[in-house]
């Protein structure tokens, strides 16, 4: 995962143990002030919610205890794709520049232009360098890919 990823993560964590727990658990403390629990919905929304940010919190930090962190700054720039990097790409055919950086799954957003490491466009440009062209296979046929520059950022 890159150092950005493992940041939003800790943010999360810090967010859920911090903001999102004791809301939930002083909803569930006001539910049952309510009476008869069976039929309260108050009280079931509130554990339903609590579950599910008991079910993060561990989620988050299980991925954070086994994550191997890399810091792309610190690698030198040999203008090789790994992961980490930011990739501007020349589509060959239709001259639409794209730009990706290969991060951890956690991480990808299309929309962003994140995507994951274990994508077939990032397993494409793994280990290529600038200036070369890479044929990557994709539904709706083999797309040719220039790549135009490697950033460390």
């Amino acid at each position: 995962m890159t150092k950005a990823g493992e940041a939003r993560l800790r943010e999360e964590l810090q967010k859920l143990k911090s903001e999102d727990r004791p809301r939930v658990i002083a909803a569930i403390a006001d539910a049952r002030e309510h009476g008869d629990l069976k039929e309260n919905a108050e009280y079931h929304a509130a554990r339903e919610q609590q579950s599910f940010i008991e079910g993060r919190i561990q989620e988050i930090e299980g991925k954070l205890s086994s994550a191997q962190v890399i810091d792309i700054n610190t690698i030198e720039n040999t203008g090789k794709v790994i992961f980490g990097v930011t990739a501007h790409l020349l589509n060959v055919d239709t001259d639409e520049q794209v730009v990706y950086q290969i991060c951890g799954e956690d991480e990808a957003d299309i929309k962003a232009g994140k995507i994951s490491i274990s994508s077939p466009i990032a397993r494409a440009l793994i280990g290529k360098s600038e200036g070369d062209i890479v044929a990557i296979r994709v539904p709706s046929g083999t797309v040719e890919y220039e790549i135009e520059a490697v950033e460390h950022l």
